[in-house]
């Protein structure tokens, strides 16, 4: 199974895009990890939140294809420990997908075409992170799942 992290716009932080770098590399021994960001809207200035929204959702749409289970990190999700993300993590591994696909919305959320056609979210905190910040977050929590299903000691329970 190959995990996608899709971002809408594009890591702009050093300290992001190192840490980004340091887990992709960890991960490579575990997933088939792609990274793809989905370059930032030009000329926003003239448009409404809803527009903006708008225009991001054909980017994450464009996604959601029957190969791929598309799941949104939205503040609205799933909320789980570190132990329950890796035994779902493991089931989703286990069920034949060909393509899981993390998003990462942009400054406004998601558009409601967006959240009608994507059923699956998950939460990191019920805190609100920069967008930036949940790059890191979330794959660093990727990739303690993956030590925790192999039963290495990365995790300390």
């Amino acid at each position: 199974m190959k995990v996608v992290l899709l971002f809408l716009g594009k890591t702009t932080d050093d300290y992001a895009r190192q840490a980004l770098k340091v887990y992709q590399e960890r991960l490579g021994h575990y997933l088939n990890l792609q990274i793809e960001e989905v370059p930032d809207l030009k000329s926003t200035k003239s448009l409404s939140e809803a527009q903006v929204k708008a225009r991001e959702a054909e980017a994450v749409l464009a996604w959601v294809k029957p190969e791929n289970q598309v799941v949104l990190l939205d503040e609205r999700g799933l909320e789980q420990t570190s132990v329950q993300f890796a035994t779902w993590m493991q089931k989703k591994m286990n069920s034949g997908l060909r393509s899981l696909v993390f998003v990462v919305g942009g400054p406004y959320g998601f558009d409601d075409s967006v959240y009608e056609a994507v059923k699956e979210r998950l939460s990191l905190s019920r805190m609100t992170f920069s967008h930036q910040m949940v790059r890191v977050f979330f794959i660093e929590q990727l990739y303690r799942a993956m030590t925790i299903l192999h039963g290495e000691p990365y995790h300390h329970a």
